[in-house]
C-alpha cells in the first residue's frame, strides 16, 4: 500500500492526515487486520469501498463514508470489533481512531476528504 496526504476539510478547520491507501483487492479486504491501533494522524483509506467489517479486530475505529467527489455522507464513530457497516452510495471510507471523526470535524455537514498527493 502507498502513503498519502489527506486533506480534511471541515466547516472552521482544515487538517492534513497521512494515509495508507488499500487500493488493491488483497489490501481491501485485509484492511486493519493484524495491524496496531491507530495513531491521531494516521489512517486506513479504502476506495472503492462502501461496507466494511471489523471481524478480527482488537480496538474500536471511526468510519467515514465519501462519495466519489470526497463528500462526507456519514460517519460511524467508535466501532467496535465483530461488526459490519455498510453506506449507499459510498464510493470510500476512511478508517481513524475512535474518535479522530469527530475531533476532525468529519460529523459535521459540508466536511469533505481530498488526496493531495503522494509523500516521499
Amino acid at each position: 500500500m502507498r502513503t498519502m496526504n489527506l486533506l480534511v476539510v471541515a466547516p472552521g478547520h482544515t487538517a492534513r492526515l497521512r494515509v495508507l491507501c488499500a487500493e488493491r483487492f488483497a489490501d481491501r479486504l485485509r484492511g486493519l487486520l493484524g495491524r496496531e491501533a491507530l495513531t491521531r494522524r494516521y489512517g486506513l483509506w479504502i476506495r472503492p469501498c462502501n461496507a466494511v467489517h471489523t471481524f478480527g479486530m482488537r480496538f474500536p475505529i471511526d468510519l467515514v463514508f465519501v462519495d466519489r467527489h470526497g463528500h462526507v455522507l456519514g460517519v460511524d464513530a467508535g466501532l467496535v470489533p465483530g461488526r459490519i457497516r455498510f453506506r449507499r452510495g459510498a464510493h470510500g471510507v476512511l478508517e481513524l481512531a475512535a474518535g479522530a471523526a469527530r475531533r476532525l470535524r468529519l460529523d459535521r455537514t459540508g466536511a469533505c476528504l481530498v488526496l493531495s498527493g503522494e509523500l516521499r
